[in-house]
């Protein structure tokens, strides 16, 4: 197995994985409308689609490290791209509340499933792994331990998801109301993510390895 930046890596995934996106919203209305366990189940769903996302991008990555190095720069400097984009678009928003829509009850079967589908249908989820994975990989390494350092990465992530929103969808409704009288927090998570974004991304671009 590969070398890996763990401290550096578990300070940016958790930095992401608080900042309130597609999953969050999800994670929290479902809370809100149906109770603690519905918001605790749907990010068990959300955590479950990541993997599927840890599989694929494991794959997708041994197999153009296995086809030539070249294509493996290329797919890095796109990464590099859409990580500083997402970092900018996180900049430029404008949002300083979350929307919480009431929806029809669902089993809680229902809720796994589309936690996780959500997720798996998301092609932007597929674009960050493949960005986000690879940098905190110490030096190049043989490339069957690279992929192994991949999938494991990949899973820590599906897991810190879990740990972070699990919680969150179980205190939602006392969480939304301090959102809602703290607007000012969401706009610094957004800038704090877009620091954390853009600075990986140009770490990305110009790291001598790969």
């Amino acid at each position: 197995m590969a070398d890996i930046y763990w401290f550096v890596f578990l300070a940016a995934s958790l930095l992401i994985i608080i900042t309130p996106g597609q999953d969050m919203v999800l994670v929290m209305s479902r809370s809100l409308s149906q109770g603690s366990l519905a918001g605790i189940v749907t990010a068990a769903g959300v955590s479950i689609g990541l993997m599927g996302h840890t599989v694929l991008a494991t794959l997708g990555l041994g197999a153009i490290l296995q086809a030539s190095g070249a294509l493996f720069l290329i797919l890095k400097l796109v990464g590099a791209a859409y990580l500083i984009y997402l970092g900018i678009q996180l900049l430029r928003s404008k949002q300083t509340n979350l929307g919480f829509q009431q929806s029809e009850q669902r089993s809680l079967r229902r809720l796994f499933v589309q936690g996780a589908f959500s997720n798996l249908s998301n092609p932007k989820i597929a674009l960050f792994y493949f960005a986000f994975l690879p940098q905190f990989l110490v030096g190049g390494g043989e490339k069957g331990a690279t992929a192994l350092s991949l999938f494991i990465l990949g899973t820590a992530f599906a897991i810190l998801t879990f740990l972070v929103k699990g919680p969150i969808g179980f205190f939602a409704g006392n969480l939304s109301v301090w959102i809602r009288s703290h607007p000012v927090v969401l706009v610094w998570l957004h800038r704090s993510s877009c620091a954390v974004l853009v600075g990986l991304g140009l770490k990305l671009a110009f790291d001598g390895r790969g």
